[in-house]
């Protein structure tokens, strides 16, 4: 089968179009044709391993020394089970599905396997009828981490929050989650942005290349940094950030913890989508040849929503 490998940690060039065997499931996985995969800040992060000394030595340690472990990277995909383990009960040959690999990777082929049951390495959902393949790669990986942060701000309806980067993948789909818990939100964006951010149901954009969010005087019960990893000096941010709370407000950012995956975060993200109540942004499409300037663009960190890789 056709597979991106990563054949080093570096720039988008270490990824390389292959083939390799194709996957065989286990007594518990399903084996899944994969039509759509998604390239996200985490991915981006993953290929390049960019990051201080002792993180990086921890980051290879957990994911493999001088290459990962698991060459195929990629974390979202979305196609159709075309076999089942003979142990597997939820699904069968014929679903159409989606979901994140978490740290078993191997979303960027044409086929993977991933075991029903929800785990570090993976979460799987059947798609509704009305979502499409695109749709749903480009829902999978806010729809799966977004919630993790989401619900540390244990927010009630009336409450005031800041989502700092609410244009990107995770952004997005927390602004959108935290105005169906009733929230008023205001999101922080480039100029380019700012109609999508409103769109999204924002109440406020901040549009941080003409304003020093130092300088805003509203004070937030929670404040969500969303901006990915490398790109921005997460120390000074949260201290600018932090001084936007209430005396009891919450601070917290996509770096903060491990997200604990769960399968109801996709139940949620589809219910919410099938009764109109979620939008999907898809920034740009690429195919799968084109992977290297598909990072290259996630790279800038400037994509609105998500940047989709078709397979089929």
């Amino acid at each position: 089968m056709k597979a991106v490998v990563c054949t080093k940690y570096g720039p988008p060039e270490v990824l390389q179009i292959r083939e390799i065997p194709k996957p065989i499931p286990k007594d518990n996985e399903v084996c899944i044709k994969n039509y759509v995969t998604a390239v996200t800040g985490s991915d981006v992060l993953i290929r390049a391993a960019n990051m201080p000394f002792f993180m990086k030595m921890m980051f290879q340690l957990m994911l493999g020394f001088g290459k990962p472990r698991n060459p195929v990277i990629g974390l979202i995909f979305a196609g159709e089970i075309e076999s089942v383990g003979k142990d597997v009960s939820e699904y069968k040959t014929g679903d159409q599905v989606y979901g994140f690999t978490g740290y078993g990777f191997s979303a960027y082929a044409e086929y993977l396997c991933i075991s029903e049951e929800v785990s570090k390495r993976g979460c799987l959902s059947k798609k509704p009828s009305g979502m499409t393949y695109e749709e749903a790669a480009a829902i999978a990986y806010g729809g799966v981490l977004a919630p993790f942060f989401v619900e540390k701000g244990n927010i009630q309806t009336g409450g005031k929050v800041l989502v700092y980067g609410a244009s990107g993948a995770l952004g997005s789909t927390s602004v959108q989650l935290l105005i169906n818990l009733g929230a008023t939100v205001t999101g922080v964006c480039s100029t380019k942005n700012i109609e999508f951010v409103k769109s999204l149901g924002a109440e406020k954009v901040i549009d941080y290349t003409k304003e020093d969010i130092s300088d805003c005087r509203e004070q937030f019960d929670f404040v969500l940094d969303a901006v990915p990893n490398g790109k921005i000096d997460r120390k000074k941010l949260k201290s600018q950030c932090k001084k936007l709370l209430t005396p009891i407000g919450v601070y917290t950012s996509i770096d903060a913890g491990s997200p604990v995956l769960k399968k109801e975060n996709l139940t949620k993200i589809n219910t919410l989508f099938s009764e109109g109540k979620y939008k999907v942004k898809i920034d740009r499409t690429f195919a799968l040849e084109q992977i290297v300037e598909a990072h290259r663009y996630v790279d800038r960190g400037h994509k609105q929503g998500n940047v989709i890789v078709t397979i089929k």
